[in-house]
């Protein structure tokens, strides 16, 4: 199962996602965005298991809330 984002970028910033997705044999803009965003959160999630567990838990917990409220 997926979920669909939609974003706005600069074009700058499309632009440089061509030309990443065609250097490094990507099909598109969207799927590199994809490839870097998966990047981008496994980075932060490494950064959040380091961190203390009782600071670990509170993000968590914020977060639970914050899913909570859109629902």
């Amino acid at each position: 199962m997926s979920k669909k984002i939609q974003i706005d970028v600069p074009d700058e910033l499309f632009g440089q996602l061509m030309r990443v997705a065609e250097a490094m044999g990507i099909s598109n803009a969207e799927e590199a965005a994809t490839v870097g965003l998966a990047e981008w959160v496994s980075r932060r999630k490494s950064e959040l298991d380091d961190r203390d567990p009782n600071e670990k838990y509170a993000v968590n917990e914020a977060l639970d809330e914050l899913f909570e409220k859109k629902k």
